[in-house]
C-alpha cells in the first residue's frame, strides 16, 4: 500500500449524509465522514452530489468556514498551490443528475484538520446546496511512546503510534537519522541527550515522528538580569531541549556541598530576595530518558549589618601598653570603615584594625566606626578606652591669695591628673604627717606657731595591682610662690611672713610643698 492510498483510506467510521431528507432531487453525500491522515501526507476528500434534471451546474466549490457565505478553499492563502478539484462529468436520468467531486489536499499539517464541505450552484433560483456536516479531517503525527519497564533501569522500550489507526503498517526506527530496526518497539539502552530516536512508516522516510532525546544540559540564569541586590524580587529560570518535556528540581548546595531543600518547577522565585539566599543552586532537568544538571550561583549584595567594635585587649588599659580595635560588619561587598572619637572623625586607614601602641592618657575616650558601601551604611555600638595612668607633675594653689591676718584661715590645694584619681597626702615639713587626707587642706585660726613649709604627696601607685609600681617623673620647672602678710593692727609688731609653692621632686615621689614663713620683724614706730 502506498502513503497516498493509506492517507485516502484513513477511515474510522464509514457514514453516507444526504443533503436533504424529503427532497429526493438534491443531496450531498460523503462516503467517509472522518478521515485521519499523517502530516505531510496527500489527502484526498471524495463527495457524491446530485441535482435536479434541467438544471446546469455552474460552480463547484469546497469550503470549510461556517459563517457568512462559503468561501472556496482555492481563494485561501492558506491553501495556495496545495489544492485541487477533481471533478468529472455529470450524469443525467429521468428526473435527476449526479456526479462526483473529489478534493485533493497536498502537504497536508495539523493546522489542515477541519470540517471539509462541498457546494454545488445551479442556473436556476433557489438553485444552490451544501452538504453539512462535511468530513472531518484529522491531521497527526506519529508519536513515540517511551514505556518503562522497572527491572530494567538502563533501558527503556519505545513504541511508535498515531492517534489514527493504520492497519498493516510497518515501522522503521532512526537514531540520530541512521536506520536501526523494524518494528512498532523498539528497544534502547543507554539513550543519552546524544541520541535522537525517532519511527516512520516503511518505504516513507520523510514522515519522521518528533524524535525523543533525554535533557540537554540545563540552560540556567535569573531574572531581571544584572546586579541582584537584597530587598528585590529575582527569579532563577532553568531550561532544558527534551522530549518527553522534561520535569525541573531546583536545590540549594548547602556549605558542606551537600543537597538541601528541593523545589519542583522551573523557575524558582525570591519575593523578596536576602542575603541569606546567596549561594550556589542547581537546576535539574529529568524525563524517563534522562537526567541533567546544571549550578548556578548567586551573589546578593548589601548593605552593612551587624556593625561593632571590639577592643583587644578589653577592660582598663595601662598607660605605655597597647590596645588595638577591630571594627567587623557584615556586607557585601565589604564595608569601608570610619573611625569616630568622641564624635569627632579619625584619620585612620578605612579597613585595617587600628592599635594603639604605646597608649597614652590622650587615647583615652569614646570610640565608635562607621561601616559603608554602595549599599547603605551603619555606625557601630561605642566602646570606652579607659587608660589608667599615674598622677602628672602636681599644681598647687593657696586660698585666699594675697595678705591674711592672724587668727584666719588659709586653704591649701593639690591637685594632679590621674586616672583613677590620686589620693592626697598633706604633710608639715620636718613635723611629719598632719592626718589630713584629700585635695584640699584648711589651716583655721593661724599663729605664727603654725608656720612651717607644707606639702603633699600624690602617689604614683594607683588601685590596679598591674600598675603598683612607682615610675619617674619628668623634670620639673622653678618653684612658684605666692606671698601671704599676715598684719595686726597699727603700733603692734607685725609678723610678716608668706605662703608660697615649692615644687621638689625625685623618682620615687611627686612633693609639692606650701610654705607658711612667718618672720617678726623690729617694731613699727608711732
Amino acid at each position: 500500500m502506498n502513503l497516498r492510498t493509506a492517507a485516502r483510506g484513513f477511515v474510522a467510521f464509514l457514514l453516507s449524509v444526504p443533503a436533504l431528507q424529503g427532497n429526493p432531487y438534491w443531496a450531498v453525500t460523503y462516503p467517509s465522514s472522518n478521515i485521519c491522515a499523517l502530516s505531510g501526507s496527500t489527502v484526498d476528500i471524495i463527495c457524491n452530489y446530485k441535482y435536479p434534471k434541467g438544471h446546469a451546474v455552474e460552480k463547484k466549490l469546497w469550503f470549510t468556514n461556517i459563517n457568512h457565505e462559503p468561501f472556496d478553499l482555492k481563494d485561501d492563502t492558506d491553501y495556495g498551490g496545495r489544492v485541487e478539484y477533481i471533478c468529472g462529468e455529470p450524469k443525467c436520468w429521468s428526473y435527476s443528475c449526479t456526479g462526483t467531486c473529489t478534493l485533493r489536499i497536498k502537504d497536508v499539517t495539523q493546522r489542515d484538520s477541519a470540517y471539509y464541505k462541498f457546494r454545488i450552484t445551479t442556473n436556476q433560483v433557489g438553485g444552490a446546496y451544501s452538504g453539512y456536516p462535511g468530513v472531518k479531517l484529522s491531521v497527526t503525527d506519529f508519536q513515540v511512546e517511551v514505556v518503562i519497564h522497572s527491572r530494567y533501569h538502563d533501558r527503556v522500550q519505545l513504541k511508535c503510534h498515531s492517534m489514527c489507526d493504520f492497519p498493516g503498517l510497518t515501522y522503521t526506527w532512526y537514531r540520530n537519522g541512521n536506520q536501526q530496526h523494524h518494528g512498532m518497539y523498539y528497544i534502547v539502552y543507554y539513550i543519552t541527550s546524544e541520541y535522537r530516536v525517532s519511527c516512520a512508516v516503511k518505504g516513507s522516510a520523510h514522515l519522521h515522528s518528533p524524535s525523543v532525546y533525554a535533557p540537554e544540559t540545563p540552560s540556567v540564569g535569573w531574572t531581571p538580569p544584572g546586579v541582584i541586590e537584597e530587598g528585590s524580587s529575582v527569579n532563577l529560570t532553568c531550561s532544558s531541549e527534551a522530549n518527553p518535556v522534561a520535569k525541573y528540581t531546583w536545590t540549594k548546595v548547602t556549605t558542606d556541598h551537600s543537597l538541601g531543600h528541593s523545589v519542583q518547577g522551573q523557575q524558582l522565585s525570591f519575593h523578596p530576595i536576602q542575603s541569606s539566599d546567596s549561594g550556589q543552586y542547581l537546576c535539574k532537568a529529568k524525563n524517563d530518558l534522562g537526567t541533567k544538571s546544571s549550578p548556578i550561583s548567586i551573589d546578593v549584595k548589601y548593605g552593612p549589618k551587624h556593625t561593632s567594635v571590639i577592643p583587644s585587649p578589653p577592660g582598663e588599659i595601662m598607660e605605655g601598653g597597647s590596645v588595638t580595635l577591630s571594627c567587623s560588619s557584615d556586607a557585601n561587598p565589604a564595608a569601608d570603615y570610619t573611625w569616630f572619637k568622641d564624635n569627632q572623625p579619625l584619620p585612620w586607614e578605612p579597613r585595617r584594625p587600628y592599635t594603639l601602641d604605646p597608649v597614652s592618657s590622650k587615647d583615652r575616650g569614646t570610640y565608635h566606626c562607621q561601616a559603608e558601601n554602595q549599599y547603605g551604611y551603619l555606625g557601630s555600638n561605642s566602646v570606652f578606652i579607659d587608660v589608667l595612668y599615674a598622677p602628672k607633675t602636681p599644681s598647687v594653689s593657696v586660698r585666699p591669695p594675697g595678705e591674711i591676718k592672724e587668727g584666719g584661715s588659709v586653704t591649701l590645694s593639690c591637685s594632679s591628673d590621674a586616672n583613677p584619681a590620686a589620693d592626697y597626702t598633706w604633710f608639715r615639713e620636718h613635723g611629719g604627717s598632719v592626718e589630713e587626707l584629700g585635695e584640699n587642706y584648711t589651716i583655721s585660726n593661724i599663729t605664727t606657731e603654725l608656720g612651717g613649709n607644707y606639702y603633699c604627696e600624690a602617689p604614683l601607685t594607683n588601685r590596679s595591682a598591674s600598675a603598683a609600681q612607682r615610675e619617674p617623673i619628668e623634670e620639673q620647672d622653678d618653684p612658684h610662690y605666692a606671698s601671704i602678710h599676715i598684719s595686726r593692727s597699727k603700733n603692734q609688731e607685725v609678723p610678716h611672713g608668706f605662703a608660697g609653692a615649692l615644687v621638689e621632686s625625685d623618682h620615687t615621689e611627686q612633693v609639692l610643698y606650701s610654705a607658711i614663713n612667718l618672720k617678726r620683724p623690729k617694731a613699727v614706730p608711732e
